[in-house]
């Protein structure tokens, strides 16, 4: 089981919005790594790679797949942190 990290991230959502993820999240920055892109936890994958295999029409499985250094629970932490965002959204 991954221990929380202590960080702050903050995204930019595609609608314009800044989103403030919750200090325990599994998506960090690092300015010493990939230059200070957000990448999952321990590794050196940006998770915007995984927006990017999801809006090509791959699927979770193929993106675990191709990115053995991001768990499970790492990958789907940031999507249903997304889906509680989005359902406490006003329309």
């Amino acid at each position: 089981m991954l221990a929380p990290l202590k960080l702050h991230v903050v995204i930019r959502a595609g609608l314009g919005l800044i989103v403030r993820m919750k200090k325990t999240s599994v998506v960090v920055t690092n300015p010493e790594i990939m230059n200070g892109t957000p990448c999952f936890g321990g590794t050196r994958v940006p998770a915007r790679t995984l927006i990017d295999y999801l809006e090509g029409g791959d699927s979770l499985e193929d993106f675990l797949q191709d990115f053995p250094t991001v768990t499970r629970e790492q990958a789907i932490a940031p999507l249903e942190e997304a889906s509680k965002l989005l359902s406490l959204s006003p329309v």
